[in-house]
């Protein structure tokens, strides 16, 4: 049960580290007020394809890091209270 938690705990470090490069290395996409004004449309192909991008797969893989941080969060927890 101890290698359990240490390979928990290595695994848990590894995903702190590259969720944090992932989200430091993101750009800011909010547009904020200005696309209100002008009335910029998300139904362009940019827009549809944006999974695609680079910035696009960032993102997913950003998610994807989240949902395995907080299940290993939840899994040390368990192990630690046994």
């Amino acid at each position: 049960m101890e290698i359990v938690k240490w390979i928990l705990i290595v695994a848990y470090f590894m995903v702190i580290l590259a969720l944090v490069i992932l989200t430091l290395i993101q750009s800011k996409e909010d547009a904020g007020l200005s696309s209100t004004i002008t009335g910029s449309s998300t139904d362009n192909f940019y827009e549809k394809n944006k999974g695609r991008t680079k910035e696009g797969k960032q993102k997913r893989w950003t998610i994807i890091l989240s949902v395995v941080f907080v299940i290993l969060t939840i899994s040390l927890g368990i192990l630690y209270m046994a």
